[in-house]
């Protein structure tokens, strides 16, 4: 059965084309419908995403394995936001995952098994790695302080691109934050390229963050569970009972 530690068996839909999706190319019939009911419907949820953050995140059962993510964040109260998770910033960008970030007073309240499955955000932020392109470091840099060095997120990848999955296949795979310990940093080539292409530099943000306190314990209760006990987790998709409340036919 499927496993986020298990690369599929080779198929057109795991290897082959140019690494993008299968499929013919979108037709003019269909094209007009996407912007006849763009701009017909309110699509409400995507309207209230407000911040794009680019950062990078490590599979939890195999942190060597890295990528760039691309965030973009909207808030549900002060102390929940949600995020889906592209794999670039660009307009055939391929959805790869949802992140949820909470609050410290949230995670603080979630049972000890939910916690080890969140990561903290304090060493990315303080480490420049999460950034928002575009968006002046000084304007950016109130709410980092303020409010999210603090949280905590929880990050499901559906699609694993970095593989080379022409579609979503297999489980999802739990992902973590980047942390100080060696084997969480992010590559060096990750950063480079990532900096080269918003032209920022990631130590720059780290000096300017400088004076950004964090908690000064940035892992309450299990949170970054895989640090500290260097255990991961992969998900097995395995057969299950289903419960019946009626008589099936």
């Amino acid at each position: 059965m499927a496993s986020s530690d298990k690369k599929p068996l080779p198929t057109p839909a795991s290897t082959g084309g140019d690494g993008g999706p299968p499929g013919k190319p979108t037709i003019m019939s269909t094209m007009m419908l996407d912007k006849g009911a763009a701009a017909l419907q309110s699509l409400r949820p995507v309207k209230q995403i407000n911040q794009h953050v680019c950062t990078f995140a490590l599979y939890a059962h195999d942190p060597q394995r890295q990528v760039e993510t691309h965030h973009f964040v909207s808030r549900l109260t002060q102390d929940v936001l949600q995020c889906p998770v592209y794999d670039s910033d660009d307009k055939n960008a391929r959805l790869i995952g949802v992140e949820y970030i909470v609050s410290r007073k949230i995670f603080e309240a979630l049972p000890k098994e939910e916690q080890r499955l969140w990561h903290s955000h304090a060493h990315e932020i303080k480490a420049g790695l999460w950034a928002s392109p575009r968006v002046p470091e000084t304007l950016e840099k109130t709410e980092l302080a303020d409010h999210m060095a603090g949280t905590f997120g929880k990050f499901w990848c559906t699609w694993q691109v970095d593989r080379g999955d022409r579609l979503p296949l297999g489980a999802p795979a739990l992902m973590v934050s980047p942390q100080a310990e060696r084997i969480a940093t992010v590559l060096p080539d990750l950063v480079r390229k990532r900096d080269h292409k918003y032209s920022f530099s990631t130590e720059e943000l780290k000096a300017a963050r400088a004076d950004v306190e964090v908690p000064a314990d940035p892992r309450p209760g299990q949170a970054d569970y895989w640090v500290r006990h260097h255990k991961g987790f992969a998900v097995d998709v395995v057969p299950h009972e289903m419960k019946r409340h009626a008589r099936f036919p």
